[in-house]
């Protein structure tokens, strides 16, 4: 299936970085909504840091501080759009929904009993780690090494 999906969509992301139209609109919905809001994010967060970065760099070209940012956040979430519906990641993210499908989720006391299973694990090594920080510092102490 994967092969059959990689021959058929051979074209590269730019051949369809301008066109406005969505692939596969009713397949694998959830799953590209939020891959595309973390690519947003994405964006957003860096915009956000360079608009922050370039206050008061360019006082001959004020308009270029909150305009290259803008700029960029407006590349970068139509990049995002694309990216999504590009034919090659899009039939991608359908098949991860289609397996997510199929898993098997945990109910609440599974869930719960699972949890305090790995809260406690992590407690365990936590304190051996101590135990052995403790140990080591005690023995580099006893031949010199440390003060």
């Amino acid at each position: 299936m994967s092969r059959e999906i990689a021959t058929t969509n051979t074209q590269p992301l730019t051949a369809y970085l301008f066109q406005a139209s969505v692939y596969k609109p009713s397949q694998g919905r959830i799953v590209r909504q939020l891959t595309a809001l973390a690519i947003w994010v994405i964006v957003s967060l860096g915009c956000y840091r360079l608009s922050i970065l370039m206050r008061g760099s360019m006082p001959s070209a004020p308009w270029a501080e909150a305009g290259i940012p803008a700029l960029l956040f407006a590349s970068g979430l139509w990049f995002g759009f694309r990216l999504v519906n590009w034919p090659r990641f899009g039939d991608f993210l359908i098949s991860v929904e289609a397996e997510m499908a199929k898993v098997t989720w945990p109910g609440k006391p599974e869930l719960i009993r699972a949890s305090i299973v790995v809260i406690v694990t992590i407690l365990i090594l936590a304190i051996t780690l101590f135990l052995f920080d403790i140990v080591w510092q005690w023995f580099f102490k006893l031949i010199g090494v440390t003060s």
